[in-house]
């Protein structure tokens, strides 16, 4: 029976110090307030009872009359009325005696009870004790075991957060994740007017040279355009946070189906161009930087220099023209069913981001390699391979990363090239033939798609900042 009582006793330390962490920090303090509000309807009314039972309400009712009976706040009033008359005749204002008093008495009113509340304050330091705010009082009743059990229905949303977000790593995740749902809306918002503002005309580009003023009139007014901007805005906005795209403009067609169809193919190719870019770049920056100014060294960092500088579509070009045309290696557009027709674009697509991981690894490493630390795990007598993997790598790692999660947003944004070139139906080409109509939904629908996966991708990359970086787990730790 001891041990449950401990253990009872211990959980709801678990919560008070969880909440007690928590409450420093606003958002967390009002989100806390919003999930718990059923249970701080009965917790309020309590504390409102209790509230009687405590010697402050006393104290401060009995300083209260004492200053009364002292002509405190009369005095207080006379000497307001009389700086307010002393600035009224410097500035050479005419103002009625009553609005005057008003001042005067308002003032007095304030610094009156200020200065109780000051002397209660005192008086309770004195007798060893402190006012109770509710805060504090619903802190001291969460460390009650039979507080939790009792409240453990209404306040069930509150308590999850608090024992979700008392670890560091989840509370570290749930805050990207609050972050990333405000990008998604600006970006909602910033693609939205930019294409309300476009001297495109969607009616006028989909019923044609020959449509009537009454069908573009009778098009817009189906598809709300004729509302105004914040109309149409919030139409959108709620359209994205409900998962409801609603149809595009050409074809009428259910914009969430069409995505969900072909953003699998676009995130795929890109998934394979990245893992080839690891794959393929951070061995060869290591060894560029382990036999720097070497002939492996100058011959990487040369191709590296190319894959940099060679437009996507040529590359793309010059592979069909030699690898499907002359040698009939590979197919020259994408097939689903043909795992071949994968092979150029995502070399393609990959080549610059492996150009820039190796030469970023490379500097990374040359940085790191010449360090005290790594001087001195040499003097200990440990070899080059173990000076390299358990020193080395580990601490290179943070800039490479933040390359590749840079390198990879901007990938998946830039597919639309490589698309457009082997005939790839993926949301980077989607979006670029829906652009020029332009079709609200359609462009909106996969731009929210790339920017919520970018968002995903940038949480990955924080995480592994942790994983990498010691001192980045600890500062998580600390906040």
């Amino acid at each position: 029976m001891s041990k449950q009582n401990a253990a009872n006793a211990k959980t709801g330390l678990h919560f008070q110090n969880a909440y007690t962490k928590l409450h420093i920090h606003p958002f967390y303090k009002y989100l806390i307030w919003f999930l718990g509000i059923p249970l701080h309807i009965f917790t309020v009314l309590y504390y409102q009872f209790k509230k009687k039972d405590t010697i402050y309400p006393i104290l401060y009712s009995e300083i209260k009359n004492t200053l009364l009976s002292e002509g405190f706040k009369a005095k207080l009033k006379l000497d307001y009325h009389n700086q307010i008359i002393q600035k009224q005749s410097f500035f050479d204002q005419k103002v009625s005696m009553e609005e005057t008093e008003k001042q005067a008495e308002k003032l007095a009113e304030e610094r009156f009870e200020k200065e109780i509340q000051h002397r209660t304050m005192i008086a309770l330091e004195q007798k060893g004790m402190k006012k109770q705010s509710y805060s504090s009082f619903f802190e001291n009743l969460l460390a009650k075991p039979l507080f939790l059990i009792v409240s453990f229905i209404p306040g069930i949303l509150m308590y999850a957060l608090l024992l979700l977000l008392n670890n560091s790593y989840v509370k570290f995740i749930f805050e990207r994740l609050v972050m990333g749902i405000f990008v998604v809306l600006g970006v909602v918002v910033l693609v939205f007017t930019i294409l309300y503002i476009s001297p495109f005309d969607p009616a006028a580009n989909i019923i044609g040279v020959t449509g009537t003023k009454e069908q573009i009139a009778q098009f817009n007014h189906i598809y709300g355009l004729d509302l105004p901007y914040l109309n149409q805005l919030w139409n959108a906005v709620k359209g994205i946070f409900t998962f409801n795209l609603g149809n595009s403009f050409a074809g009428n067609e259910d914009v969430a189906a069409s995505i969900a169809n072909k953003f699998p193919v676009t995130l795929k190719l890109t998934l394979y161009a990245l893992i080839m870019a690891i794959v393929v770049a951070i061995p060869i920056g290591i060894i560029s930087a382990t036999k720097s100014n070497s002939f492996f060294d100058y011959t990487f960092m040369f191709i590296a220099l190319l894959g940099l500088s060679i437009p996507n579509f040529w590359q793309g070009l010059i592979f069909i023209l030699n690898f499907s045309i002359k040698l009939q290696w590979l197919p020259a557009t994408f097939s689903p069913q043909n795992g071949l027709s994968m092979i150029m674009p995502v070399v393609v697509l990959g080549t610059a981001l492996t150009a820039s991981v190796a030469r970023m690894t490379r500097s990374s490493m040359l940085e790191i390699i010449n360090e005290d630390y790594i001087i001195t795990a040499k003097a200990k007598g440990l070899n080059r391979s173990q000076v390299l993997w358990k020193h080395a790598i580990g601490n290179a790692m943070i800039p490479i990363i933040t390359v590749i999660g840079l390198l990879f947003g901007g990938m998946l944004g830039g597919a639309a090239v490589t698309e457009k070139v082997f005939n790839i139906s993926g949301i980077g080409s989607y979006i670029v033939d829906k652009q020029f109509i332009p079709d609200i939904p359609a462009i909106l629908g996969g731009v929210v798609y790339i920017a919520i996966t970018i968002s995903l991708v940038n949480i990955i990359i924080d995480i592994l900042y942790a994983f990498f970086d010691p001192r980045i787990r600890s500062k998580m730790k600390q906040s």
